[in-house]
């Protein structure tokens, strides 16, 4: 089994990582590398003090901010009705 990554295979990033060395040089891939993981840290970083003050904004105003815990009970419910209905139709088979 071939593994893809972002649907590029293994010989493709191959080419790529060899293009980026051929244009940037050898010395200038860590330097990109730390400047990439600083840029990625800062998304992430304000993607969580987003998340933070929507919560903390619904909190305030009495907005139940754990619906996803009464969904996945719903769904739980909805899967135990399925399987009650269809146990005798799987037992047959």
């Amino acid at each position: 089994m071939k593994t893809t990554f972002l649907f590029i295979g293994g010989p493709e990033i191959f080419v790529i990582l060899l293009i980026v060395v051929m244009v940037f040089g050898a010395d200038k891939i860590p330097e990109i590398a730390r400047g990439l993981g600083k840029g990625i840290r800062q998304v992430k970083d304000a993607t969580n003090d987003i998340k933070k003050e929507i919560n903390d904004s619904a909190k305030n105003h009495g907005i139940d901010t754990d619906i996803s815990k009464s969904i996945q009970k719903e769904i739980e419910d909805v899967k135990g009705g399925i399987d009650d209905f269809t146990g005798p139709i799987k037992r047959n088979l």
